[in-house]
């Protein structure tokens, strides 16, 4: 079939642009359902179907939203910023994860961030309602040399940040226990120095990491970009992004055991049971049998789709060795009946050649340095996330594409068809079935396209005659001053006032006739209290009214 660029009849767009963002391609042999998906530098996360019309949003205060995903009862789960400490300023930060319900209620969050960790990336929702966080921990110069860490291999930071996992189950509306937690820190080895407890014959000890085996000096040791879990091997996946490999642990574990090498379903405590993508990283291999150029979302492919039980991931390819192109690959891990993996000692975990990939024509037309996933559907398709550019694209298992959307989402909010996408990262999407559970109940008539058209253009997408878009300030929370940004489509009056949680107005930061364009304005807040406080902006008879946090 030739491709469709699918013009929204009930729209009446007449003498339409050329399409830029949103909906693209939705062709036969498209897997119908939803996407679900954050724009990382704003603070929404929306629901589409795929006809790219939205059928719900979420806002939040917050803004750098990461992994997304709904329960089974049609609540939100998120996973975003919170600028609580200045300890870990890395890519991926978040902190805190939010549970909000079909209306946007915050029912729960938790906050995971200190001096010593902060979560960060993805987390996964488990079966019995608790969830696994993927976060830093702090660790000294010191406590990284008595590990048997090269000196030389040491930030000038002096500090290195490991990974860990907790698992969190939730207490009440703002608090969680930590019920179980693993540590790659318990499962180090070394050949550099001899008097550490951990020295030993790396290839002998596959199910240990080197903590030498990288020689940079990165910081963020780990980062670990994805989380997944089996629940029929009770076994969780992991993506090492530095150490370019995808790795299993025991989920089964106690978290003694987790933190030792014997005890679990599969006996080896919280050591790796399955390690792929790199197998220099235990002397098993050389450069020649890396298979992983930097990789996000491994995960195992769900029961009652095509190849489940396979392992799948979003292949980035940076500095891959015949060029940076990005790729979709489903690889199948040499597991027997009872969820044991298979090792020849001496030699590489396997596979070692892939079970499916695509790849576009030509390669490099197809590439996202980072972010990115990817999700295996019940007919067989493959839903991807190229992030870099926030284009989501539902390809068939012959690498024809049949669905092709556009983020129209950037920094400030949704765009103006026929613009250019700008700022639209997302870091993956989640796809949901029809029949998904959560939406039973709810309300899924399908509203307009997320993306702005111009009046003269689509009649009534615009609701605002005078401003276009009201974005929201950042950072929020702030300490001491924010940023306030608008957009007015005509030159218009325009008046922004600050008032505290009384209600009581305690400055005016615009007042007059303002030209047509972006406008940004800086509340500084340095003499007023810590606590919540509101900007109103009116222009003529539209009046907005968002919240913000003062913390000092």
């Amino acid at each position: 079939l030739a491709m469709v660029c699918v013009l929204i009849a009930h729209l009446n767009i007449a003498g339409a642009q050329e399409r830029t963002l949103g909906l693209l391609i939705h062709e036969d042999g498209t897997f119908e359902g939803y996407a679900l998906f954050n724009a990382m530098l704003y603070n929404t996360t929306y629901l589409i179907d795929k006809d790219g019309l939205l059928i719900n949003s979420w806002e939040s205060e917050y803004q750098r939203g990461f992994s997304t995903y709904l329960k089974e009862n049609g609540n939100l789960l998120r996973h975003t910023l919170i600028n609580t400490n200045e300890e870990f300023p890395l890519g991926g930060q978040a902190g805190l994860i939010q549970e909000l319900d079909w209306e946007g209620t915050v029912v729960w969050e938790f906050i995971y961030a200190s001096d010593e960790y902060q979560s960060h990336h993805d987390f996964e929702y488990l079966p019995n309602g608790n969830v696994l966080l993927v976060a830093w921990e702090y660790k000294s110069r010191e406590e990284a040399i008595e590990e048997g860490r090269d000196p030389q291999l040491i930030p000038a930071s002096d500090k290195l940040y490991p990974d860990h996992i907790v698992e969190v189950e939730p207490d009440g509306q703002t608090g969680g226990n930590i019920v179980w937690e693993w540590h790659i820190w318990d499962h180090l080895i070394q050949d550099f120095d001899s008097t550490k407890s951990n020295y030993g014959i790396i290839a002998d000890h596959p199910e240990l990491m080197d903590i030498n085996a990288i020689r940079n000096v990165n910081v963020d040791w780990n980062h670990t970009n994805s989380i997944d879990y089996n629940v029929e091997l009770d076994q969780i996946i992991l993506s090492f992004l530095p150490q370019s490999e995808i790795v299993v642990i025991d989920h089964s574990t106690t978290t003694e055991e987790a933190a030792g090498h014997s005890g679990g379903l599969y006996g080896k405590g919280g050591d790796l049971l399955y390690r792929w993508g790199n197998p220099m990283r235990y002397d098993a291999g050389t450069i020649a049998d890396k298979k992983l150029f930097n990789q996000h979302d491994a995960s195992w492919i769900e029961p009652g789709c095509p190849g489940e039980g396979n392992i799948l991931f979003y292949h980035n390819g940076r500095n891959r060795p015949d060029g940076n192109y990005s790729s979709v690959n489903e690889i199948e891990p040499p597991i027997d009946e009872d969820g044991n993996y298979l090792l020849e000692p001496g030699s590489a975990f396997g596979p070692d050649e892939l079970f499916w990939t695509y790849v576009d024509d030509p390669p490099a037309s197809f590439y996202s340095q980072n972010l990115s996933g990817a999700q295996r559907l019940p007919n067989g398709n493959t839903i991807i996330c190229s992030g870099r550019g926030g284009e989501f694209r539902e390809v068939t298992q012959n690498n024809e594409v049949v669905w092709l959307y556009i983020n129209p989402v950037g920094e400030y909010g949704p765009m103006m068809q026929g613009d250019s996408a700008v700022g639209n990262n997302v870091f993956k999407i989640s796809h949901y079935s029809t029949d998904f559970p959560g939406f039973e109940g709810h309300d899924m008539t399908p509203g307009d396209p997320i993306e702005r058209y111009p009046t003269d253009v689509a009649e009534g997408i615009v609701g605002i005659p005078d401003i276009l878009a009201i974005f929201p300030n950042y950072p929020n929370p702030f300490n001491a001053t924010t940023i306030i940004k608008y957009n007015l489509h005509n030159s218009a009056d325009v008046t922004i006032e600050i008032y505290d949680i009384l209600g009581r107005r305690v400055e005016t930061l615009v007042r007059g006739e303002q030209p047509a364009g972006y406008h940004q304005v800086v509340w500084d807040a340095k003499d007023q209290a810590s606590g919540m406080y509101f900007y109103k902006i009116q222009t003529g008879d539209y009046t907005e009214t968002r919240k913000m946090v003062l913390l000092k």
